[in-house]
């Protein structure tokens, strides 16, 4: 087995663990393994030629992100944003540790870990890339289940703020994705305001 398929089978063995479960095709998954493969699947048709560690970048995005709970931080902007970067060096640590036991080199493990601590969006490349795949498969998978659960004006500002994270390219994507009527009515009046 090649380095590459290694460590996707590693990435996806500790997300398979996740105790939350989704359905998928009538079947439970985890929910973090079902995330990671929708990850990938979105990388491939949005960028079928993407380089094999920002394949892997996508794959681990959330590696055991239940490990940290939301709620073990301050419920506040300012808590939130402490756990996001608390989860971020998580996947990265998890991630590197993999790469390490499977054979990569150091420069490889380097370029994953930049992409999943998401350093310098808007101005690399290769982030903005995987940003974009981490928009596209929240509005295609998850956006209806938010927006059911909140206020209209929080789903606008939340819509702003993905699309603000997203390039033209992303955009492009994003308004060829299948909504609800509703849900396209909102996600028009967030990014034509």
């Amino acid at each position: 087995m090649n380095l590459f398929r290694q460590a996707l089978a590693k990435i996806d063995a500790i997300n398979s663990e996740d105790p939350t479960q989704e359905e998928l095709d009538g079947q439970p998954i985890a929910k973090e393994l079902l995330y990671s493969k929708r990850m990938s699947d979105k990388l491939d048709s949005f960028e079928p030629n993407a380089p094999e560690y920002l394949k892997i970048a996508a794959r681990a995005q959330h590696i055991g992100r239940w490990k940290i709970a939301r709620s073990s931080y301050p419920m506040d902007r300012v808590g939130y944003l402490r756990w996001r970067e608390e989860l971020k060096k998580m996947h990265a640590e998890l991630t590197a540790a993999i790469l390490e036991e499977v054979g990569y080199d150091t420069k490889f493990i380097e370029k994953v870990t930049h992409l999943i601590r998401k350093k310098q969006l808007k101005t690399d490349a290769e982030t903005q890339l995987l940003e974009d795949v981490i928009c596209l498969v929240f509005l295609e998978n998850y956006f209806e289940e938010f927006a059911a659960k909140h206020e209209k004006d929080k789903v606008i500002d939340i819509v702003k703020k993905t699309w603000t994270k997203m390039s033209e390219k992303g955009h492009q994507a994003a308004l060829q994705l299948s909504y609800s009527p509703e849900s396209l009515l909102l996600i028009k009046e967030a990014v034509l305001d």
